[in-house]
């Protein structure tokens, strides 16, 4: 039996955890309590790794450009841009997407087809209109959450991982949390980074559930021929039906599938696979030669697409740092330095204070 009181259990140390533990752990006392053998073992682990201004939306991303200056100074992000391509017909939608995104700060331009054919050699005829992001870039999501993870270790948080909790329990003034191989902590305030299971954790805190809804997203590593050009851009269609982008001489390719799925450990469907291939070959004449991998993650979305950063409605004591459907990696710096204020009750750092931080409240849903 742990004999130990933390300020803060955080439940979950994949990169939301992680992020927080590494802004809160110079100040208070945290554990991290890790369902799996290795953190990052689901959602963090599964990332497509980029960062994209315009990824999850408008009121996205002031959190994306706030976390970018971090990213960069630690030399996590390698430049790619990224293509948003439409046929004749998916003009509208391009015209929809400028208008969403002219005065959120983020870098857009519109291209032709002979632009289009410079970024993508062999594009087919077919699309002819396109939105450039030239800010795109990879992430190393690897070295970021071992950069969190160390950073949180070395000023004191603990990591405590094949501990999947089982009860939590708010006694007196603080929390009793069991783990499933009967370990014990216990801490003052409880902090929901759970990913997919942030629901199932709220319920078991005594807490009402938002609706946070885990997605099936599939994944596929293609050996092709031709072999896709390293600076080849992130490709996306504009209607949301793929995007691909080239990795270590190989292309990884996903269907852009949102299949509502309980929360578990995601596999792909052979359905899902089938279709990314497709859709892909009407976009590029290439040779598909090999499927050489292929994987699936859950992102977790709340009904408004937006994350649930902050305490719980009925209880104070727990916090909810949720809900960060697949814009959570590129998102992590500003939002756990955000995060982190709140439960520190200190000032919002000037560099975040543009951010309206109530439309991520839980309080939305009241």
């Amino acid at each position: 039996m742990s004999e130990t009181r933390y300020d803060f259990a955080i439940v979950g140390a994949g990169m939301a955890g992680a992020s927080l533990a590494a802004e809160l752990a110079p100040y208070a006392s945290v554990v991290m309590l890790e369902a799996e053998d290795q953190p990052g073992y689901h959602a963090t682990g599964r990332s497509a790794a980029f960062w994209d201004e315009c990824y999850g939306g408008p009121d996205i991303v002031p959190l994306t450009l706030a976390s970018g200056a971090f990213l960069r100074e630690h030399d996590l992000l390698t430049q790619r841009g990224a293509l948003h391509i439409a046929r004749r017909e998916d003009k509208p939608k391009v015209d929809q997407f400028f208008a969403e995104f002219a005065d959120t700060g983020a870098t857009i331009e519109r291209l032709g087809r002979d632009r289009m054919i410079e970024k993508l050699p062999g594009i087919r005829a077919e699309w002819v209109d396109a939105v450039w992001e030239p800010a795109c870039s990879d992430i190393d999501v690897g070295a970021l959450h071992a950069l969190y993870l160390t950073r949180a270790k070395k000023t004191g948080a603990d990591l405590a991982v094949s501990r999947r909790v089982i009860k939590a329990n708010q006694q007196g003034d603080g929390w009793y949390l069991l783990s499933a191989d009967g370990r014990e902590f216990r801490a003052a305030k409880l902090i929901n980074a759970a990913g997919a299971w942030a629901d199932e954790l709220a319920d078991m805190a005594g807490c009402d559930k938002l609706g946070i809804t885990p997605y099936r997203r599939t994944v596929v590593q293609l050996r092709t021929n031709p072999v896709p050009s390293p600076k080849q851009p992130l490709v996306l269609d504009i209607s949301g039906h793929f995007y691909f982008k080239p990795e270590s001489g190989r292309l990884w390719l996903s269907p852009h599938d949102e299949e509502p799925s309980p929360a578990c450990d995601a596999a792909p469907e052979e359905l899902a696979v089938a279709a990314a291939i497709d859709r892909l070959q009407k976009v590029v004449d290439i040779e598909v030669e090999r499927v050489e991998t292929k994987w699936a993650g859950l992102r977790s979305f709340a009904a408004d697409r937006l994350p649930v950063y902050g305490v719980d409605a009925r209880n104070t004591d727990f916090f909810w740092f949720a809900g960060q459907g697949g814009f959570g990696i590129q998102t992590a710096p500003a939002a756990a330095k955000l995060a982190a204020s709140m439960l520190l009750e200190r000032p919002i750092p000037a560099t975040l204070a543009a951010i309206d931080v109530t439309r991520y409240s839980p309080a939305r849903f009241g």
